[in-house]
């Protein structure tokens, strides 16, 4: 049987360990990018709105049918809860590396006009939202799960906003 102090000193670990666990759950749910105006934003925390993360990189020549997709996209569900980022995955630190300019000059060019955010080398969205190629697509729901398989391997020929907005359209 436990004295009172040994009782004490358990309930009181038992609180840290729980603290602990909270803590840790909360912070491995967490997905923040950094913006190109350097707010930090937490893709999976926009509760009640479908998120679509754009996942691409400046280098990539499938970068336009990306874009195109990704305006069509954005028209269609300008009045609905639906918000979009371009999730970029230059690195910043390598030898080839992109700054937020060149960035905004790529946007610029290929008319991207979605807040654009940074996640070298994919970091984020490759270990949490579990995207395997670029250019992707990423839909969350309105409670900032994935929702379903990431989208990606983009075909020139296809459209890729048809079976899109039919993935956006289950979850509005």
């Amino acid at each position: 049987m436990l004295s009172v102090k040994e009782m004490r000193r358990l309930t009181l670990y038992i609180g840290i360990l729980g603290l602990m666990a909270a803590f840790g759950a909360s912070a491995y749910g967490q997905a923040s990018l950094r913006s190109l105006d350097g707010r930090s934003i937490d893709v999976t925390a926009q509760r009640g709105k479908v998120v679509v993360l754009v996942v691409g990189a400046s280098w990539l020549p499938l970068s336009e049918k990306q874009a195109a997709v990704t305006t069509a996209l954005v028209k269609k569900y300008a009045a609905k809860p639906v918000i979009f980022y371009f999730v970029a995955t230059d690195a910043a630190a390598a030898r080839n590396a992109v700054s937020d300019a060149e960035l905004k000059q790529f946007a610029a060019k290929n008319k991207i006009t979605v807040p654009i955010l940074r996640d070298p080398e994919g970091a984020v969205v490759m270990s949490k939202l579990k995207v395997e190629q670029v250019p992707s697509f990423v839909i969350l729901d309105k409670t900032g799960a994935v929702s379903g398989e990431p989208f990606g391997g983009l075909d020139p020929k296809s459209d890729a906003a048809i079976p899109l907005s039919i993935m956006i359209d289950k979850l509005l």
